[in-house]
């Protein structure tokens, strides 16, 4: 069941009440003032890697340099030998 935190307006004493979420808030106070629910902010934060892009971050995101190819002194691979090409005759 979720917790939800109450505070009356009037003598600002503030408390918590489990409540099922169909259940209606609670209105009146012990000292007769009227209650409203506060809004608390989600306990949950996303850290690490596999999340979007456009998610806000602490650092822009850094990007990576090309690789470069290394050269090699391995030959060339052949090339096949060119054929004649040939026109049929009538």
């Amino acid at each position: 069941m979720p917790t939800y935190v109450y505070e009356c307006k009037s003598c600002e004493k503030s408390f918590e009440v489990e409540q099922r979420i169909t259940a209606d808030p609670l209105t009146d106070c012990d000292c007769g003032g009227n209650l409203r629910r506060v809004i608390q902010p989600v306990g949950i934060s996303f850290k690490g890697s596999g999340f979007y892009v456009n998610d806000s971050s602490s650092k822009p995101a850094e990007s990576k340099p090309a690789e470069t190819k290394t050269e090699t002194n391995h030959a060339p691979a052949p090339t096949p030998p060119s054929t004649p090409t040939t026109t049929p005759s009538e």
